[in-house]
């Protein structure tokens, strides 16, 4: 799936982090922990250079657990702490905001707060971790791509304050297998994806790793041959007829992305942890 999407308010974002980079001395980068490795902007990794770093791996609640702890350790072996985090529940935010405190500057003139440039691809649910820190509304959510707009400053007890920024993606994504996991996982607005083309790319994953996934879900005795045939199969037992008894295709498709995205197909990681080189 060839997906390119750069719009100019990401340009300017980056130009704006390149600005505030020296205003912290840690950076919180958010990925997706089920597809960690396709949500790190490769564009960050030079601007944050030599400053302190911690990861953190959101949305663990739909990624494998096994999967989740093999990212952890893999980071870990780069010289990074990655904690798991489920923002909406609050799971991980103790080992996040301790990890911080090991960050604060020694000053000679009081107690100086941690500060923190938080840094995420769209929809990674930054605003939802951040309102989970500071326990109030202080950043807006969505389950829509490019929601937060602008910069702003979050104080979160007892001395902490993070530098909250849009997400941004890069300007090329490098593979269509990396174009197809930030889209399924609903980091590209639908408006600008062929919702039934990725939906008949998922469908090819789970029939042939999680097949009796479907089966249970959509109550399908078997799994149809093509792709077509088996979203055809979904979208009748849904009941989803256009006038003529015809299936509609559009909103099979898109009740499909929207319940593998939330999880109610089961828990996924798509990236899988590189080998390493002997």
């Amino acid at each position: 799936m060839d997906i390119q999407w750069y719009p100019g308010h990401m340009k300017k974002t980056m130009d704006m982090l390149k600005k505030n980079i020296r205003l912290v001395n840690v950076v919180i980068e958010i990925l997706d922990a089920r597809i960690p490795m396709s949500s790190q902007n490769p564009e960050l990794q030079s601007l944050i250079q030599n400053k302190n770093r911690i990861i953190i791996l959101n949305k663990e609640d739909l990624a494998e657990e096994k999967s989740t702890i093999r990212w952890v350790h893999y980071f870990k072996e780069q010289g990074v702490s990655a904690v798991p985090v489920n923002s909406p529940k609050g799971h991980g935010i103790k080992g996040m905001k301790t990890i911080l405190q090991n960050f604060k500057p020694s000053s000679l003139r009081g107690k100086r707060p941690v500060r923190a440039l938080v840094v995420g691809i769209p929809n990674v649910g930054k605003s939802s971790l951040i309102n989970t820190l500071s326990g109030r509304a202080a950043a807006r959510t969505g389950g829509i791509p490019g929601i937060t707009r602008g910069k702003q400053w979050i104080k979160i007890p007892p001395n902490i304050e993070l530098l909250d920024t849009p997400g941004i993606l890069w300007p090329k994504i490098s593979s269509a297998q990396m174009g197809f996991h930030l889209a399924v996982t609903g980091a590209i607005k639908f408006e600008l994806i062929n919702n039934q083309e990725m939906s008949l790319q998922l469908l090819d994953f789970l029939s042939k790793d999680f097949p009796e996934r479907l089966k249970l879900r959509y109550k399908l005795s078997e799994i149809p041959f093509t792709m077509p045939e088996l979203l055809e199969a979904i979208g009748r037992r849904r009941g989803f007829l256009l006038s003529g008894g015809d299936i509609d295709f559009s909103r099979t498709s898109e009740v499909l992305l929207k319940e593998f995205r939330e999880g109610l197909l089961g828990r996924f990681t798509l990236d899988v942890v590189p080998q390493k080189d002997f």
